[in-house]
């Protein structure tokens, strides 16, 4: 049995949008409280505050009259919320992430129950002190009872749902394609077998809107009305960008998953290389982390194997000829095509790293690396 979020979109009554403003921001109140005073714990006195004590901490603030609104919610949601905080001290202290940050009221709020906090009847899910279920909008049925539910609401004023559930995810039919790809800017990707995807360039294309709404945003007064509306419009061009960005991402990595029993990619350093200046938009609006990410579950779950190569190999450099294997001493980026000179093959640049990038993957998984994220 594996764990699977289903994400819906869904649209509460005002009555509903009112107790979730208010439960996002006593989530919001709680982890911030908290996490200040094991800041000023850790930062002051050098003390580590556990989760035992942050909730010890949460009970005390409940009990105050000051703040006897906390009462007014979910007090699961309260506590998932140290629960979501304690891991990410853990991410923190195993140098995985950053310092836990504070969380803003306008950007985006969420919170958690587990199943013994909300009600799932006849395919309707009911919260906490709301007698009417969600109105969601169903994609597909679940395959079973939620064991926890996800509420958020993202910066563009969105309502979403995320269900995770148990389910028995059988593997697809063993395919007997593999492939190789290089990841670009011109194309998101190539593979071995010559195929290029192309480049929709979803930022480009809302770009002056973007940026007209963000001009007329700076000239609105702070904590005005119009600022606020103009801080939405912002906000949804935003989400647009990005919905349409995801949603290219996993029809590309769906497709690869589904036609090839094995994917060979290449291990980038996208963070890094997000520090160049002149590359850095183009990178992030190409979604390389998000989509090798994507590739490694989807062929986990689907029983594939995606292995993927040190950024070191000169997989462009080198002569993918079986019988060749020259490597250049330098190949400058804008040398699109070159023709070896040791062989006399003529190489499409990108074609010619994937189909590297296929050779050593396939060579290093014959070597024992087993499973979805083989790496070399």
């Amino acid at each position: 049995m594996k764990k699977k979020a289903y994400k819906f979109r869904f649209y509460p009554t005002d009555d509903q949008a009112s107790l979730l403003a208010k439960t996002f921001g006593c989530v919001r109140f709680i982890y911030n409280r908290v996490l200040k005073v094991r800041t000023d714990a850790y930062y002051k006195d050098g003390k580590s505050i556990n989760y035992s004590a942050a909730s010890k901490i949460l009970t005390e603030l409940k009990k105050d009259p000051e703040f006897i609104w906390l009462k007014e919610v979910a007090s699961v949601a309260l506590q998932q919320s140290l629960r979501h905080q304690q891991t990410a001290f853990t991410n923190f202290w195993d140098g995985r992430t950053k310092y836990p940050t504070f969380k803003k009221k306008n950007a985006r709020q969420s919170f958690s129950l587990v199943g013994s906090a909300f009600r799932y009847r006849d395919g309707n899910i009911y919260i906490p002190k709301s007698n009417e279920p969600l109105n969601i909008r169903w994609s597909q049925p679940l395959p079973c009872e939620p064991s926890t539910i996800t509420i958020s609401k993202d910066a563009a004023g969105r309502y979403f749902i995320s269900c995770r559930c148990d389910v028995d995810i059988k593997p697809m039919p063993i395919s007997a394609k593999q492939v190789g790809i290089d990841l670009g800017l011109t194309d998101l990707y190539i593979t071995s077998d010559g195929f290029k995807s192309g480049n929709p360039r979803h930022l480009k294309r809302y770009e002056a809107k973007l940026a007209y709404f963000q001009r007329m945003l700076s000239r609105k007064k702070k904590g005005s009305k119009n600022r606020n509306k103009m801080r939405l419009k912002v906000a949804r061009v935003h989400a647009k960008i990005a919905d349409c960005r995801m949603d290219a991402t996993h029809k590309a990595s769906r497709k690869l998953i589904n036609e090839n029993q094995v994917v060979c990619v290449e291990n980038l350093a996208v963070k890094n290389m997000m520090k160049v200046p002149t590359l850095a938009k183009a990178i992030a609006d190409a979604n390389w982390g998000e989509f090798v990410r994507q590739l490694h579950y989807k062929g986990g779950w689907a029983g594939r194997s995606v292995v993927e190569v040190d950024r070191w190999f000169p997989s462009s450099k080198r002569c993918s000829t079986e019988s060749c294997g020259f490597v250049n001493e330098s190949l400058p980026l804008n040398v699109r095509r070159w023709t070896c000179p040791k062989c006399g093959s003529h190489h499409d640049r990108d074609i010619n790293a994937a189909k590297n990038i296929k050779a050593v993957g396939l060579t290093v998984l014959a070597s024992g690396a087993t499973g979805s994220g083989a790496k070399v």
